[in-house]
């Protein structure tokens, strides 16, 4: 407060018979704690010197009941399991051996050494089984002109380790697994979720598990091109096989166009015909590269996977609808 105000206010107190005010000092707090700063960079240094912590199952966090994280798994994906099944799926033998080690260094008597805990390697089995099998069938009947090469290349790639860990992460599997090691390895995803898909074809039949892996896994061939899933090292000699089995004369490959054939990058079209006719046609670097991608694009329209082609069909009819069609048709 100004000095003069000061006075001012003390004169008017004194004609009004009061006592003059004491001088009051204000002093500026900018909330800056000094110590805050090198602690910091104290944490950073250390960070950097020592790494990022290493992860923590969920498990380990506080805020966890295992027995309702069973529960809420089946409706979070709106399926019915048997609960006792669905904590022995998630039980893996890494995991018994482990604690089995664990009480054997502790000095724990051989009796009681033994885990009471049955792993999920009876019902992994049963997944990958029926998994595998309703896969081939479904590709199978899909592209029925794809030789069973290609369809096992498209199975395989559905369910491969890198694939299935990808899909278990996203379903919250990791979580839930009972695992010697964490972040769980992408076999021991795999395996607990083909262990997932036995429980529930034993707890809600094949047709719900059918729609499971169609809905969970076939998906995952969106965007995805025939040969990225199926390695062909010859794919004109594939394609000369495929046309002699239906009776089409072997293609013979013409250069349609070219572009900066006297660049640093020239770029050459192959088109392909047969009986007169254009196959395909396709580009590429070299005449050899353009007459293997042309084989290609001529395969994928054998096959009728072209990137155009239509889409899958996720649309079941139910039984009831088609009694119903049936009886009005009648």
């Amino acid at each position: 407060m100004a000095f003069r105000e000061l006075m001012k206010i003390n004169l008017a107190h004194l004609a009004l018979g009061l006592k003059p005010c004491r001088c009051v000092l204000f002093t500026q707090v900018r909330e800056k704690k000094r110590w805050l700063r090198p602690y910091l960079f104290y944490l950073e240094r250390k960070r950097k010197l020592e790494g990022p912590p290493l992860p923590k199952p969920r498990s380990h966090q506080p805020n966890w009941d295992y027995h309702a994280e069973i529960q809420a798994f089946g409706h979070r994906l709106n399926e019915s399991f048997s609960v006792n099944l669905l904590k022995t799926a998630f039980v893996n033998p890494c995991y018994i051996k482990h604690e089995e080690l664990k009480r054997q260094e502790l000095g724990v008597d051989k009796v009681a050494i033994a885990l009471n805990l049955e792993d999920n390697n009876k019902l992994s089995e049963e997944g990958a089984l029926f998994s595998r099998s309703y896969l081939t069938d479904c590709f199978t009947r899909t592209y029925p002109e794809m030789p069973s090469e290609g369809v096992a290349a498209i199975v395989g790639h559905i369910t491969n380790q890198e694939v299935m860990s990808h899909v278990a992460k996203n379903l919250g599997v990791e979580d839930l697994a009972l695992t010697a090691e964490f972040p769980v390895p992408q076999d021991v995803l795999q395996q607990t979720l083909f262990a997932v898909i036995g429980v529930l074809l034993q707890s809600s039949g094949p047709e719900r598990t059918e729609l499971f892996i169609r809905d969970f896994l076939i998906t995952q061939l969106i965007g995805k091109d025939l040969f990225e899933l199926w390695d062909v090292i010859n794919p004109m000699g594939l394609l000369v096989e495929e046309l002699t089995k239906r009776n089409i004369p072997a293609p013979e490959p013409r250069l349609t166009r070219t572009s900066g054939k006297t660049t640093a990058l020239p770029l050459y079209f192959v088109g392909l015909y047969s009986n007169k006719k254009l196959l395909a046609e396709a580009p590429g670097e070299t005449l050899f590269a353009a007459e293997e991608e042309a084989a290609r694009v001529a395969l994928r329209k054998l096959y009728r996977y072209t990137d155009n082609r239509r889409p899958w069909n996720f649309y079941k009819p139910q039984k009831e609808q088609i009694e119903q069609k049936f009886i009005s048709s009648n």
